[in-house]
């Protein structure tokens, strides 16, 4: 279990884009990665069930197929993620409740400023909170997808000088 999130630039993208679109409400999602790797390689978008702006719940049967797919694919959730609306990329006491998966990075998208996006990763462990750097890839060479389903149109609104990662520069 790695202690810093690796992830293509262009996923992170994809999850900015996600949770605007969805604003104001949350959006979640997960991004899958080979059982095992602690590899961040597929997006998937979900829809939050709850359609609230202070709540994500994943829908169930969206829950049951995504989770059967993953499995079938020899796949684990690598990344869960959510958007805060009106608070900072940092874990509700919801949120560190409903942490189910302690292998999982719980990175968090604050869209509660239009002008950029607040980024920040979580190791969540029997309610213990624990942030994480996140390091971006440039290039997605290992097999990094964006479910063609899940999002139909790509388009980031900010330019890279206004978007705030808060991520260290990578190495």
């Amino acid at each position: 279990m790695s202690d810093v999130l690796s992830i293509g630039r262009s996923i992170i993208e994809a999850i900015v884009e996600h949770a605007r679109r969805d604003h104001p409400d949350e959006a979640c999602g997960v991004v899958a990665g080979p059982a095992g790797s602690d590899r961040p390689t597929r997006l998937i978008p979900m829809q939050n069930a709850a359609r609230s702006m202070t709540f994500y719940e994943f829908d169930s049967k969206e829950y049951l197929r995504v989770w059967r797919e993953m499995d079938d694919r020899d796949e684990e959730p690598v990344v869960i993620y959510h958007s805060h609306t009106a608070t900072e990329a940092y874990p509700s006491r919801t949120d560190i409740s409903f942490a189910g998966w302690p292998q999982a990075h719980y990175l968090l998208v604050s869209t509660r400023d239009p002008q950029r996006a607040e980024i920040r990763s979580f190791r969540i462990v029997d309610g213990e909170v624990t942030e994480e750097p996140v390091r971006l890839l440039e290039s997605d060479s290992v097999e990094a997808t964006v479910d063609p389903h899940a999002v139909q149109s790509y388009m980031f609104g900010q330019s890279p000088a206004s978007v705030d990662y808060e991520c260290p520069a990578a190495s």
